[in-house]
């Protein structure tokens, strides 16, 4: 028996986790966040923004999980953490602390997690600070990748400038983690000690996401025991002021220490953007990427790029599978806050849309919509992986939230999934694509349901097992292909969403029935940003797998106390506002929050086994 599959057989004698029981990552009230440093070395130390971290009540999303293929009881998972916006304030709440990355901790196969966050942030003074050469006071999409050699790699793109000003990074970097004792330490201590954090990619550092920033990141390693063992690959979209966007690629060949130029993968197309990172059992490296139509012909696809050389050079990229997007959108129709407005209360605030513009996501006064909706915003998006314990086959497994095709409908409102006025059911879509011959199987829904939207799907795979899981709406009341998640037609909001999760073991082509993995029934449609008037649910979800040990991350709302918005006086509640403490002055406004310890923040990240 091989030393792999031996391992596998004695992790089955430990007990695992109950599938379903849910359980928190990110613990930012009572047990609270320990430094990095602490963990790994027993030495006391913390600071302000840590002891925020331990109270905050505050918002996560994005979540990344990712399994060691050394030791199943070792998780590593992540999210934008906006735990420590509030920190060293006292009796006035200003949001001037940073949105950094988690760093979740589990060492009993994900029963409960250490919550803490990768050393560099702002007003980090740990030993391990001064490791982090990068620039930035905040940061997100967070992506995580072990290798087999005991090191984790947990990538991000950074936007805000530490100097307080209005420009935005657009950096890419990675922070790279090992086992103190070293390649042969004991498992239970791998991806525990931060070696330090690289950039890959840096941006423009033009104010308000414009010159050229870097964002949505990938991010994959070998494992493959081959002659491309141990690299790590980075792959991300690079956009412009002038509303371009491209896919760029980096490697390290010295486990992230240093990088490789970016290189231009999508030098014959554009608007493009999510990729994806994929390495077959052979060390080949696939790249896949969210086509849209443009004028120049270009259609509404999934693309992939293949290398044959560890990420060297790459191929032209092709169209992998075409599909018609499930884009949430609307009309913009801005109101303004009653006069003479608010005090800002969020360090990423949006700016006001102009009227009759498209909007991606809905709530009040700047975000209001057309059809007086609200939604988080979510659109049709790519993931994919490769079994590296796979050795004969180049099989690169795909999933994507589309329109189901016959489902389109006049919303009867501005509100839209196709564009305003024409909606659609959205459903968690399975392809196959053979990297050899280069042909894609038929798309084909992994649990097909007559009602309720599935978004934001992930997949993993390992040992001939995959493992799927999406957001999915099915058991909300108030469903309708004509309105977006969680909205009845009165616009009123309520929990609408559960995590379910499937399985195949013969390739992806036949998988499991859908089975809730989730608890409970979560409202994504919170008021919790952009000023406490729009609702942000993050990108993506995210699974990971080893052979028939898969555990789940989504992002949850199941803690947030709602409660009126006072600067709505009159309004009724639609279901979306949270708790929040505002004062008016005739002269100055409305205050900004000032109990955001209070619950009306409190999103977190969940997780759970899936089957």
């Amino acid at each position: 028996m091989g030393k792999k599959l031996l391992f596998l057989a004695m992790s089955l004698i430990v007990t695992l986790p109950s599938f379903g029981q849910n359980v928190r990552l990110s613990r930012d009230t009572s047990g609270g966040y320990v430094s990095v440093y602490t963990m790994t070395t027993g030495i006391p130390y913390t600071d302000a923004v840590l002891a925020e971290c331990s109270i905050a009540r505050g918002r996560q999303n994005e979540p990344a999980v990712a399994v060691d293929p050394r030791n199943t009881s070792v998780l590593i998972g992540s999210s934008n953490d906006y735990c420590g916006v509030y920190a060293g304030s006292t009796t006035t709440f200003v949001p001037a602390g940073p949105i950094w990355l988690g760093y979740y901790r589990s060492e009993d196969r994900g029963r409960s997690f250490q919550s803490s966050l990768v050393p560099g942030y702002p007003d980090d003074a740990s030993p391990y600070a001064a490791l982090a050469k990068i620039r930035t006071s905040s940061s997100g999409d967070p992506v995580i990748a072990w290798d087999a050699h005991g090191r984790v790699f947990v990538g991000a793109e950074s936007s805000g400038d530490p100097a307080g000003t209005k420009k935005t990074f657009g950096d890419e970097w990675v922070a790279r983690f090992d086992n103190p004792g070293g390649e042969h330490g004991a498992t239970i201590d791998d991806g525990k000690r931060f070696l330090g954090s690289t950039t890959v990619a840096q941006g423009s550092s033009a104010p308000n996401l414009l010159g050229k920033f870097n964002d949505k990141t990938a991010l994959e390693a070998d494992r493959t025991g081959g002659a491309c063992d141990g690299n790590v690959y980075f792959s991300w979209s690079r956009f412009t002021g002038i509303g371009v966007s491209n896919i760029y690629f980096s490697r390290s060949l010295d486990h992230g220490a240093t990088w490789s130029s970016p290189m231009l993968l999508t030098n014959n197309i554009a608007n493009v953007q999510d990729p994806s990172i994929a390495v077959t059992g052979n060390g080949h490296v696939y790249v896949t990427f969210d086509m849209g139509a443009t004028h120049n012909g270009q259609p509404n696809a999934a693309g992939i790029a293949k290398s044959t050389d560890c990420g060297g050079t790459f191929a032209k990229p092709v169209v992998a599978v075409t599909y018609t997007p499930y884009n949430a959108q609307d009309i913009q129709t801005p109101q303004p806050i009653p006069l003479p407005g608010s005090a800002v209360d969020d360090p990423m605030l949006t700016a006001v849309t102009a009227p009759g513009s498209l909007a991606r996501d809905c709530g009040d006064f700047s975000d209001a919509c057309q059809s007086g909706y609200t939604f988080f915003r979510h659109g049709t998006s790519t993931q994919a992986k490769a079994d590296q314990a796979d050795k004969t086959s180049e099989a690169i497994f795909m999933v994507y939230d589309a329109t189901i095709p016959g489902t389109e409908v006049a919303s009867g409102t501005s509100y839209g999934s196709i564009a305003p006025g024409t909606a659609s059911q959205s459903g968690a879509y399975f392809v196959r694509y053979d990297g050899v011959s280069g042909v894609a199987t038929a798309p084909k829904l992994i649990d097909p349901e007559p009602a309720g939207h599935q978004v934001f799907p992930a997949i993993s795979a390992d040992g001939g097992v995959l493992h799927a899981l999406w957001w999915d709406s099915r058991n909300d009341p108030n469903y309708s292909a004509k309105r977006p998640i969680g909205n009845d037609t009165l616009g009123n909001v309520g929990a609408s969403l559960e995590v379910f999760a499937a399985r195949s073991t013969d390739g992806g082509s036949t998988w499991t029935t859908g089975a809730a993995i989730t608890d409970t029934s979560t409202n994504p449609n919170y008021e919790q940003f952009s000023n406490r008037s729009a609702p942000f649910a993050g990108d993506y979800l995210w699974i990971t797998s080893l052979g028939n040990f898969a555990f789940g991350a989504w992002t949850d709302w199941r803690d947030t106390v709602a409660g009126p918005d006072p600067r709505e006086a009159g309004k009724s509640n639609e279901g979306a506002d949270v708790r929040q403490c505002r004062t008016f002055n005739p002269v100055t406004g409305w205050s900004g929050d000032q109990c955001p310890h209070d619950g009306g923040l409190d999103q977190n990240i969940y997780g759970s086994i899936a089957p």
